[in-house]
């Protein structure tokens, strides 16, 4: 067997919006990324989720995987008959109002224990539960595999009537150090980043300033992340990296142009799972993981169906005729 990709996250059923008033029911998160490294990986490799889902759910979710010959489906479980259902109404292209109304059981340390052999784990949380430290730390204990974590799910959190509400992620240097690869955007980072001795009360909370990602990343690498990057909308994103002398390096990564934006809806899902499988496909590039994560993005918005995805050869011939060349030049 070739490579083993690991997923890990929930499965929603969502209830969607659009930004153009359309309604849509479909299954999403680790849905998408799921199908999006099926793409990329070949027959001999495997993807496999880990979640937790309502026995309602399980036989259709199994029934979209089954299109796809490298997913193993030993980890979608339904014993404990519980699983996300969020509603969401897009004010516009990007934003979005959320509320969730079912609630995953969190995935364990015997959750994951039949896939420590895996090359990678991609981690897409939406909430602060389902993935925790605890779990992350099982994880780097007893396994090799790189740790990638989308940082939607540390800073989100649940308030009275299912709302979904920013969470100031406080415990954040306990989680850094069983992380290698860690994805998010500028909310997120700015729920993320309140140096000594506390940070601004009024700016915490809310979007970054890009001015402080050099000083949010120079402290993320020191506590163990290996990578960090922030994704920017319209101007792709900016990852961040030390190099062999321990200095930091940092460079953009433009987005891909999609002509006609129809759903973003798993758009960073997906994008995860291009980061993830790119830093292995580059042997820990991470200016090739972030160009593989714009590609799986963009993929991912031109359309609504599962199987948007492009095979790796034609991703990748899609990169080079954005930036040229994969990776960063020596």
């Amino acid at each position: 067997m070739g490579r083993k990709i690991a997923v890990l996250g929930p499965i929603p059923k969502d209830h969607i919006v659009t930004h153009r008033g359309e309604v849509l029911d479909k299954y999403g998160c680790a849905l998408y990324t799921t199908a999006a490294l099926a793409a990329l990986l070949g027959p001999d490799d495997v993807v496999r989720p880990i979640v937790h889902v309502r026995k309602e759910d399980k036989s259709a979710i199994l029934e979209v995987l089954a299109r796809f010959d490298n997913v193993d489906t030993t980890g979608i479980m339904d014993h404990t008959d519980r699983g996300d259902v969020v509603e969401l109404t897009f004010r516009d292209q990007n934003y979005r109002d959320e509320k969730q109304v079912g609630f995953m059981h969190p995935i364990n340390n015997d959750d994951v224990e039949f896939a420590l052999d895996s090359d990678a784990f991609v981690c897409v949380p939406i909430t602060d539960y389902e993935v925790s430290q605890y779990t992350l730390s099982y994880i780097r204990e007893h396994s090799d595999g790189v740790i990638l974590l989308d940082g939607h799910g540390p800073t989100v959190s649940l308030s009275t009537g299912g709302k979904r509400v920013p969470r100031l992620w406080i415990d954040r240097d306990h989680w850094l150090p069983n992380i290698d690869i860690l994805k998010m955007n500028l909310e997120e980072a700015g729920c993320s980043w309140f140096p000594p001795p506390g940070g601004d009360p009024d700016v915490v909370g809310h979007e970054l300033d890009v001015a402080l990602l050099p000083e949010f990343a120079e402290h993320c690498l020191n506590h163990g992340v290996k990578v960090l990057c922030v994704t920017l909308d319209q101007e792709g994103c900016r990852v961040f990296w030390h190099d062999d002398d321990g200095n930091l390096q940092a460079e953009n990564v433009r987005q891909i142009p999609v002509e006609h934006v129809v759903d973003t809806t798993g758009c960073g899902d997906s994008f995860a799972a291009g980061m993830g499988f790119g830093y292995l496909e580059s042997d820990g590039d991470p200016v090739a993981a972030a160009q593989y994560g714009n590609a799986m993005g963009a993929q991912r918005c031109a359309g609504r169906e599962i199987d948007v995805y492009l095979p790796l050869a034609e991703t990748q011939a899609q990169l080079r005729s954005v930036f040229g060349a994969i990776g960063r030049s020596r």
